[in-house]
């Protein structure tokens, strides 16, 4: 493969790249065959102190590029098969691209699409070769013995990351604890681009983002979802994103800056978009149903708190994929609780020591689960925005604990009042536990539930105060749990200090 030249906008000819031996490929003026460097990939150091590679993200940049297929070994097999057909056993050079125009500007996409072999692979590779400061999604290394949380933004603060994790749609905290190995593969693929872009802002946006193969292997809409989740990123954050697939579906909500149409047989097309702020391609055919508790049992196992009590439900909303189709997220409402400060400090105590028209006049928003597939696409807020009129009355509530990295309840129309403090008996509590030497987080805590009397007391008394804040009957409630259940409703009451919401119908 060769390239020859690059210009930048001035048309001023820069000076080509030092011979470097790849597969197949080097990277002078003209294609010469020769085995893999074995250490290529392992020398980024040297390679990007190298004064004659241009920093490829401003400016209009041309290609050319070459393959030189490997000749085949002549052995008697190949030898008669080169007879009997009239093969020649060394291929003549394939011209991939010849004089190819790209310009790589912060904040657009260029999405490069073609059939296999039409040399997709190879203008990323080209691209990359040329770029110092390129980082590769498709290839990205994370450390396989770390949680994500630690080995995303190791650098940031916990709330940057955990804001950069949600935006690459992995906003859930039993995923921000588990080994890259242990996700899915669209799960791994968020994870690669979250950890690129840290890369990528950490070198203060100067390099570019390639991705190969984008989302080949993965659900289409978990791909479609994906695609408008890196359109909305690419925008906010100013990156400069170099897609390539074979999958045309994802155009809609990629939404690229220049299409790079490849072809077998002809030369290649160029396209050029005005991306839009527009909703997902998922949206338009999706249906809001009426729904029950049963359907909560489809989407408990999505949430990271599967052991939380819904409450008394009121009325339960499903988002389906289309009418009689999949059922994407869920809403229940339910009850509120009798007290709640913030609740009566932002309604000036409307609803103080009032059961009657606290049951009336307010219900709380339980529960927002969506399906891991469409994540991040803005299909959990359309949920909560178009559903909120429809529970009927004046005003809906809600405490959300991912609150803090996750503005969905906010963009759905709910107005953010504040940070719950932790309960004073709560806080007594914890610190009763303390002293007896239990950690909540600690491997052996359910153990110290059952075999120690005191503690299972601590935690049976959190664990009835909250049954007694949500549904009543704490005492009977909570002598009929398992020390399992007991134990993880209290790691989850011990984190809890969620933002309040409220919604008033206008």
């Amino acid at each position: 493969m060769s390239y020859v030249r690059s210009e930048n906008k001035s048309g001023k000819k820069r000076s080509p790249h030092v011979k470097r031996k790849r597969k197949g490929m080097d990277l002078t003026r003209g294609s010469v065959k020769g085995r893999r460097d074995p250490d290529a990939e392992t020398r980024p150091a040297r390679d990007s102190q190298r004064p004659d590679r241009p920093d490829c993200v401003s400016g209009a940049y041309r290609l050319s590029i070459t393959r030189t297929p490997s000749p085949a070994k002549m052995t008697a097999r190949v030898g008669q098969i080169c007879r009997q057909f009239g093969v020649n056993p060394h291929p003549e050079p394939i011209r991939i691209v010849e004089d190819l125009a790209l310009s790589l500007e912060p904040g657009t996409i260029t999405l490069i699409s073609g059939p296999s072999g039409a040399g997709k692979s190879a203008i990323l590779q080209a691209l990359e070769e040329r770029c110092p400061r390129a980082h590769a999604v498709h290839r990205a290394a994370l450390p396989a013995s770390k949680s994500i949380v630690d080995a995303v933004g190791s650098r940031r603060s916990l709330a940057e990351t955990l804001q950069l994790l949600t935006a690459c749609a992995l906003g859930e905290p039993r995923l921000w604890l588990r080994q890259y190995d242990q996700l899915s593969d669209g799960e791994q693929f968020r994870a690669r681009l979250a950890w690129c872009i840290d890369h990528h802002l950490h070198d203060g946006s100067s390099g570019l983002l390639l991705c190969d193969e984008f989302c080949a292997v993965l659900h289409r809409r978990a791909a479609r979802s994906i695609a408008y989740n890196l359109r909305k990123l690419t925008t906010r954050l100013r990156l400069t994103l170099i897609v390539a697939t074979c999958s045309p579906d994802i155009v809609a909500d990629l939404q690229p800056d220049v299409l790079l149409q490849l072809h077998s047989t002809k030369p290649p097309e160029t396209r050029r978009y005005n991306p839009k702020n527009k909703p997902i391609s998922l949206r338009r055919n999706v249906v809001i149903e009426r729904a029950g508790k049963r359907d909560y049992l489809d989407f408990k196992p999505m949430h990271y708190r599967q052991t939380d009590e819904l409450g008394f439900v009121d009325c339960v909303f499903v988002l389906r994929e289309k009418r009689g189709g999949e059922k994407l997220a869920i809403v229940v409402y339910s009850y509120s609780p009798l007290e709640l400060s913030l609740r009566n400090r932002a309604l000036d105590g409307r609803f103080k020591r009032n059961a009657k028209l606290l049951n009336k006049e307010m219900r709380i928003l339980r529960r927002l689960v969506v399906h891991p597939d469409v994540r991040g696409c803005g299909l959990g807020h359309y949920l909560v925005r178009k559903t909120l009129p429809l529970v009927g009355v004046p005003y809906v509530e809600c405490l959300a604990s991912m609150g803090s990295v996750n503005p969905v309840f906010e963009r759905a129309g709910m107005e953010r009042i504040g940070e719950c403090p932790m309960p004073a008996e709560r806080a007594k509590l914890l610190r009763e536990l303390d002293t007896l030497g239990a950690d909540p987080f600690g491997a052996d805590f359910v153990n110290q539930v059952v075999r120690r009397p005191r503690v299972r007391r601590v935690v049976a008394k959190m664990i009835y105060q909250w049954y007694q804040a949500t549904t009543g009957e704490g005492e009977k409630r909570v002598a009929r749990q398992s020390p399992q259940f007991l134990a993880q409703a209290f790691r989850g009451l011990v984190g809890t200090q969620p933002v309040y919401y409220l919604w008033r119908q206008r």
